[in-house]
């Protein structure tokens, strides 16, 4: 019906690419060893769209006429396919509900507005009309931002933002694009670049989530150690709120009370629609090398990214996987009989000859941006600390696979929901000193409740981002589930995981937000004061609950 690009109803991305290990050699055993599954076993596909019990529409003719007038007859409608991709985002729970039919409460209409104006005039019907309003951005979410609560009895509208999605101008002596929200990551990069510009922020979603989508849920990205995470980036914003229009002005610091901007920044939806962001940004680098390194085991790793950290260094990528991640990598490399292969195993001959225990040993990934001279100066002042360290460099080979394949991995949890297994992430921050036992717990929380749900799982971590007082701790997870229940299984999992955050001293979520998944440890993690304020702004801008109810803090 438009051109706005959507990902596949049942799953990840696009149609006709998934993740394929016929040509991997090491990953069937290593999927059979981590969560019992064979992966040669037949797939069970999803089930056919003609298949699937799609709820009618609840949104009366007077209501979809009137959005009708605002949007154009071609950009609001009640078709099946369009309810339900926008029903859910894309973590396991919401992928095991789509494949099972499971649409409790899905969107009545969906709306494509061409500008601010008619955002405005959809929000202020919603209002009068005592709707729903639920914004829409590329899908991506994992949390349940997107799904209208399933009591919901009042018509619901997503909001899709997709057709505002130009680069509005550039103010090039101050380094400021302003961009519309609804504009996805590789067509924003692509109009940035085309005028010698960069934003820098490279979330693993970046192919299709949306500018708005990251303010809106505090992205961060693969490089924010230089570039910022989306709070940094983001300095001027439009806000649609019922009856007006917020505006942030694009200063670069301000003492003007609380910050309005930092309020916008995660509230998903709840405090109104970003149409629009003033967002700072970087000429293209001249030089870009992404480099490889590994190291003893993670004790050792984990101290190099905190020295890293403290020196003179800016990397504008400090990530390192554990043991369990690393050798979760390597099984997923393609088969090699050529240099590089002989290459890798006399490296880890030799490592072993050395004393190394090769199942402990921990893979790492440093990126340097910049001018040749000073990526020159970074990359030596980290190979004196790496070097401290033990680390072996493994030069710019791995580095670029990591490239490459960056924004792939969520195609594998399809591929091991088709047979039988669930997979999913959890991340979290915690200060340098927190890390190693917030590690632990989190282990042994996630070990525990496999053994309750008597199934084989499996779990890994990297630390995907650092910050001068600690950083951001990556976990991925998954399990064999039953097929009776999955969901039901999951919940423990999850739960058992994200308690030993907050037992732990970390936050809940350190980007990818609340949603109805993370809301029962909100108050844990601000405190009962925290959400009476929160919810305060929310009550304040929207008393109706009008703007995506019930995300962000628990039912109370």
């Amino acid at each position: 019906m438009t051109d706005v690009k959507h990902m596949k109803w049942w799953g990840w991305g696009v149609e006709g690419v998934g993740f394929h290990h016929e040509d991997k050699p090491g990953f069937a055993p290593f999927v059979v060893d981590a969560v019992g599954i064979d992966v040669w076993r037949e797939p069970v596909p999803p089930i056919d769209f003609s298949e699937v019990p799609v709820p009618p529409s609840q949104a009366g003719a007077e209501l979809i006429d009137a959005l009708t007038l605002i949007v154009g007859p071609e950009y609001a409608t009640v078709d099946d396919l369009e309810r339900v991709v926008h029903t859910y985002g894309k973590s396991i729970r919401d992928l095991i509900r789509l494949r099972a039919a499971i649409l409790p409460r899905i969107p009545d209409v969906v709306v494509y507005p061409a500008d601010e104006s008619a955002v405005q005039r959809v929000v202020d019907l919603a209002v009068a009309t005592n709707s729903v309003i639920i914004p829409f951005g590329g899908g991506s979410n994992i949390v349940g931002s997107l799904e209208p609560l399933p009591t919901e009895t009042r018509p619901v509208i997503s909001l899709d933002m997709g057709r505002l999605s130009r680069v509005l101008e550039i103010d090039e002596y101050s380094g400021l694009a302003t961009i519309q929200a609804g504009v996805l990551g590789p067509d924003m990069e692509e109009q940035l670049n085309a005028r010698g510009w960069t934003m820098g922020h490279f979330p693993d979603s970046f192919t299709h989530s949306t500018l708005g989508g990251w303010i809106a849920t505090r992205s961060s990205g693969m490089q924010s150690d230089k570039y910022g995470d989306i709070a940094e980036i983001t300095k001027g914003i439009r806000v649609v709120q019922p009856g007006k229009l917020l505006v942030v002005r694009p200063i670069p610091s301000s003492a003007t009370g609380p910050s309005v901007r930092e309020a916008i920044l995660g509230s998903e939806g709840r405090l109104g629609v970003i149409t629009e962001a003033v967002v700072q940004v970087h000429r293209v680098p001249e030089k870009r090398e992404v480099i490889g390194y590994l190291f003893h085991d993670w004790d050792s790793a984990l101290a190099a990214m905190h020295d890293i950290n403290k020196s003179d260094a800016a990397p504008s990528i400090t990530r390192v996987s554990d043991a369990r991640e690393t050798a979760f990598s390597f099984s997923t490399s393609k088969a090699s009989h050529g240099i590089s292969g002989q290459v890798q195993k006399a490296l880890f001959a030799f490592l072993k000859r050395r004393g190394w225990n090769l199942d402990e040993v921990c893979l790492s990934f440093i990126g340097y941006e910049g001018s040749s001279a000073n990526v020159a100066h970074q990359k030596s002042v980290v190979s004196d600390v790496l070097k401290k360290h033990g680390a072996i460099n493994l030069g710019k080979g791995p580095g670029t696979l990591y490239d490459q394949k960056k924004f792939d991995t969520p195609y594998l949890r399809d591929f091991l929901l088709d047979r039988g297994a669930a997979a999913d992430v959890s991340e979290t921050s915690a200060p340098w000193s927190k890390l190693k036992p917030l590690y632990d717990n989190v282990f042994a929380a996630a070990n525990k409740a496999y053994d309750e749900i008597g199934m084989k799982g499996w779990i890994m971590c990297h630390l995907s981002h650092s910050m001068h007082a600690g950083a951001c701790l990556y976990f991925t997870f998954a399990f064999t589930h039953d097929g009776v229940d999955p969901i039901a299984q999951y919940d423990v999992v999850k739960s058992a995981i994200q308690q030993a955050f907050i037992d732990s001293g970390a936050t809940l979520s350190h980007h990818h937000s609340v949603g109805l998944e993370h809301s029962q440890w909100t108050v844990a993690d601000i405190s009962e004061a925290g959400a009476d304020l929160v919810q305060g702004m929310f009550t304040a801008v929207d008393p109706g609950e009008n703007l995506n109810p019930g995300k962000i803090l628990p039912t109370r």
